[in-house]
């Protein structure tokens, strides 16, 4: 009984912590909906310059001269903008001949849910050839850079192992290097820069979501990570691929960025986009962590928890976010983290387990907590933290102070390596 008691507590004590604010409604098709909550397109100043923050490709003064008369490829995706329109499109005005572009994960429109395979094109919009960097074809092939002198790459990312256009960067160094190309970097601010934690990744889970020694959250742009996989000879056979890279003006790691676009189609908040290195971890679970609503990475729960948690929701197909989301159509309860107070995630300068602990002991069904085998739309938690202990760290019962002081050692050991590849403080 005592023990029971105790858990309700600490739920209660996590749901109260979640600034859950008044009860949410939904739409006709059940899909959860907040009044508080926007989405970055919705909100009335989606860009914060507070600091001047000039990102790379805004700095076209810098880099012009390095393109002029040559044939140029380009990585980029909807984050690729300078002010209102697409780095390509100002590049096409001011005469820049871009040979090519290249997506990654989600395509160069964006418009693609994660995972989806996307096929080579022609941009409708531009008439340039647009060639897929995700799936099989995660490399460019020297065909693909035949005709290209130099390559750009122009990517927002967000500065988590597991988002994956930090792979799609290390594919375009290795094949640059090897058929003697240059990458021109525009650099852009990390959201999460602030943020280092998580344990480094053990090789044996090596995949799709991660590559590289880093831990969950790695406090560097990309830029900076692109020196550090030059500098650690992290690319294949060791080759090193010479980079450009045009640096943000006027940032630090420390500074608050809100992204003028959405990074990808489930990132589409600010409140996603900050809990996304401690919610992305609820897709190794056998837990909704929002896909199929509006509002994914900010709320997370099963059909299960009923009775267990008082706040609801029920996924629903949504083409170009989540078209068979993990219990759709079902009433789904747990936490509503939405309103949570991204202040306090700074002040720790840490990924916030106590969810995932929470959710694991409110569970009736622990057995299947983990378990791959009842949905393909859950991902291996092994993979998604990068080392074995942790899966067996949650079910024994763990406190979060012992599971984070198993990844001390190594996250010790990389601050130190990463300082050599800083370019900002």
């Amino acid at each position: 009984m005592k023990k029971y008691i105790s858990l309700a507590l600490t739920c209660l004590i996590a749901i109260s912590a979640c600034g859950q604010g008044p009860k949410s409604s939904t739409d006709a098709s059940g899909i959860v909906k907040a009044t508080e909550s926007k989405t970055i397109e919705q909100a009335e100043k989606p860009y914060t310059n507070k600091n001047s923050i000039k990102t790379g490709a805004e700095q076209t003064e810098k880099y012009l001269p390095l393109l002029k008369g040559k044939r140029v490829g380009m990585v980029v995706n909807p984050t690729s903008v300078i002010g209102n329109e697409t780095t390509v499109d100002s590049l096409l005005k001011l005469g820049v001949k871009i040979q090519k572009i290249f997506g990654p994960e989600h395509g160069f429109r964006g418009n693609a849910s994660a995972g989806v395979h996307i096929a080579d094109d022609v941009d409708t919009k531009t008439g340039i050839k647009a060639v897929s960097l995700y799936g099989k074809h995660s490399t460019p092939t020297a065909e693909d850079l035949a005709d290209i002198d130099i390559m750009i790459f122009d990517i927002q990312d967000v500065g988590v192992r597991f988002y994956t256009y930090i792979n799609t960067l290390q594919h375009v160094m290795e094949a640059c290097a090897v058929n003697k190309k240059e990458v021109l970097i525009l650099d852009r601010p990390n959201p999460n820069g602030y943020l280092i934690d998580g344990p480094i990744l053990d090789p044996k889970f090596k995949s799709g979501i991660g590559i590289q020694p880093i831990p969950i959250a790695h406090g560097l742009t990309v830029g900076e990570y692109a020196q550090m996989l030059n500098g650690e000879g992290w690319l294949k056979d060791k080759v090193k691929c010479k980079i450009n890279i045009i640096k943000v003006a006027n940032y630090n790691h420390d500074m608050e960025y809100t992204l003028p676009v959405k990074p990808s189609p489930n990132l589409n908040t600010q409140q996603s986009i900050m809990l996304y290195p401690t919610t992305c971890l609820f897709e190794g679970t056998y837990l909704n962590h929002g896909r199929g609503t509006m509002f994914p990475f900010t709320i997370v729960g099963a059909p299960y928890l009923k009775g267990k948690f008082d706040f609801s929701f029920t996924p629903k197909s949504i083409k170009g976010m989540s078209e068979t989301p993990l219990f759709q159509d079902q009433e789904c309860y747990g936490l509503d983290l939405r309103n949570y107070d991204i202040a306090e995630l700074r002040k720790t300068k840490a990924i916030n387990l106590s969810w995932l602990i929470t959710l694991y002991n409110a569970s009736p069904r622990k057995a299947d907590f983990f378990n791959t085998k009842l949905s393909k739309e859950m991902g291996t938690i092994e993979r998604l933290v990068g080392v074995a202990d942790f899966r067996q760290q949650i079910i024994d019962g763990k406190s979060e102070a012992e599971i984070r002081s198993s990844w001390q050692p190594g996250l010790n050991a990389y601050k130190t390596m990463r300082k050599k590849y800083l370019l900002y403080k």
